[in-house]
């Protein structure tokens, strides 16, 4: 007997509907097709040990399994439950009038219970699109999949619990999302404030430009300036995620398993710091089975560099194409994959390698060729991709002292939306662009003109400096981000005053 059930295949970040034929007929062997990998091809073990666990049996006969398109490579554990249904309903063990409605995954145990799977959201999106009425899958990723509205998921714990609801012994009850309050409880709870951080007043300023504009940062100064702490509280002034960022947000951090019952639904802004051993793959994705990477997973927020110069070199190097292009495309011989990563990338760093130089008391122990080896480990076309360069310098102990509350991540919160919001009307007809870093060429012509004085400001710091075309582009856009949060139609010169500003640690203009 032939039966058809339904899964899917996750490709990058998407997913592709699975058909599982399964023809059970006179004979004795197993075969199992379709470019199973080696995860999907043990299933047998694991289905016939659940099969005798919930007090079914496995066929004497000879199964053929064909998972559909068949040129498509199926990985993961997460087909043993549509396989195991398969093989129930082709045997005439239960019945098999509703199949056909039902998308079907989960790894089972060999007891017969529902181990949670990867890229349940993917696969919720998929079941919707494909129009099917309802999604079975383990209990632990309902909630995940529940988000997705306009489709029934079941929850189930073990496969005795999916037999009984598909032949209407015991039907499970749906699970429900309430998305909406999920939002309003969680998007702007985060456990840092900018309130908590004393002085450095300069620094949070360029970091509220950063927030209000989607510009690159890179913070240098001694050790203990504070660079870390104010890193990590940038995400706190970000507008906060739409439905459609946190959903395509949450695929990303679905396929690589870092979702959780509780937290079904990034609310939140990612923040991502990895260490600066992390090898390329890891930072950009990719390997034999690729996954996303660290860029991806901080798409929609922010990557953090602590340590600028101690990462490899050939690792910062990846990072110059996702800037510009917002997408990282992983190829192999066989198929290509792209994720998303449209992130903020915040670095800091020590001007020096013993951390002190331009220290306000103490002294640096670095000649100046050691000051330029060290920092010639950051490539200028890295740097170039960089809007905004600030530098920290200690907080005074007087302002460390004082008892005087600083601004909330609130209260700048209120004016980095209010200059999102006029950028989202600048870009209306422009599909993709959000923000002033991701403005073209051409867009940078028509949006951020400036008159004959402001010209002649902006060659001069050019000349003087020894600026590229890219860093020429670059002070255009925080300069147009500037006169947004101030409300103003046209750059300034004191606008423009300030974008320059930003731009002092170039290799011309530090330690040169």
């Amino acid at each position: 007997m032939l039966v058809k059930t339904f899964g899917c295949a996750v490709h990058g970040i998407n997913g592709m509907t699975v058909t599982v034929e399964v023809n059970v007929s006179r004979g004795i062997r197993f075969f199992l097709v379709g470019l199973p990998d080696n995860a999907v091809r043990e299933s047998q073990h694991r289905i016939e040990s659940a099969f005798r666990s919930t007090g079914f049996h496995w066929p004497g006969k000879q199964i053929t399994i064909n998972l559909a398109p068949a040129d498509i490579r199926k990985e993961g554990s997460a087909y043993d439950l549509p396989i195991a249904i398969g093989i129930l309903a082709a045997s005439e063990q239960i019945a098999a009038e509703d199949l056909d409605r039902y998308m079907i995954m989960g790894e089972l145990s060999l007891d017969g219970g529902l181990q949670p799977i990867k890229g349940a959201l993917p696969i919720a999106l998929r079941a919707r699109e494909e129009g099917f009425a309802g999604l079975i899958l383990p209990r632990r990723n309902a909630r995940e999949a529940a988000v997705v509205k306009g489709l029934q998921v079941y929850g189930a714990e073990t496969l005795q619990e999916v037999v009984d609801h598909l032949t209407g012994r015991v039907s499970l009850p749906p699970t429900h999302v309430d998305v909406e309050a999920m939002f309003r409880e969680e998007a702007n709870r985060y456990p840092f404030d900018f309130a908590d951080v004393r002085g450095q007043e300069t620094v949070k300023r360029a970091l509220e430009v950063a927030a209000a504009g989607g510009h690159n940062v890179v913070m240098i100064g001694s050790p203990g300036a504070g660079k870390t702490m104010l890193a990590k509280r940038l995400p706190t002034i970000l507008p906060p995620l739409t439905l459609e960022e946190s959903l395509e947000t949450t695929k990303i951090h679905s396929v690589s398993g870092h979702t959780s019952d509780e937290m079904p639904l990034m609310t939140r802004r990612p923040f991502r710091s990895p260490h600066h051993t992390i090898s390329d793959v890891a930072l950009v994705g990719g390997g034999t089975y690729p996954q996303p990477g660290e860029i991806s997973l901080a798409h929609n927020g922010v990557l953090f560099l602590d340590e600028l110069p101690e990462f490899k070199r050939s690792v910062l190097e990846v990072l110059r194409q996702p800037l510009e292009e917002r997408v990282i495309t992983i190829s192999r011989a066989r198929f290509t994959v792209e994720y998303p990563a449209n992130f903020m990338l915040v670095a800091a760093m020590n001007p020096c390698p013993c951390g002190y130089y331009n220290h306000p008391t103490k002294a640096c122990v670095c000649t100046p060729g050691m000051i330029q080896k060290y920092l010639h480990k950051i490539s200028g076309p890295l740097l170039d991709r960089i809007d905004i360069h600030i530098e920290v310098i200690p907080v005074e102990f007087e302002k460390l002292a004082a008892s005087r509350p600083a601004e909330s991540s609130a209260q700048i919160r209120e004016r980095v939306v209010r200059a999102r919001r006029i950028q989202s009307e600048r870009f209306a007809n422009y599909p993709g662009i959000y923000s002033n870093a991701q403005m073209s060429r051409k867009m940078i012509e028509t949006f951020c003109r400036i008159n004959a004085e402001g010209q002649r400001l902006l060659q001069n710091a050019m000349e003087r400096r020894g600026l590229s075309a890219r860093a020429y582009d670059r002070i255009l856009k925080v300069a147009r981000t500037i006169a947004d949060l101030e409300g103003e139609k046209q750059i300034r010169n004191h606008h423009l005053a300030e974008a320059i500003q930003y731009r002092s640690l170039d290799r011309e203009g530090w330690a040169g």
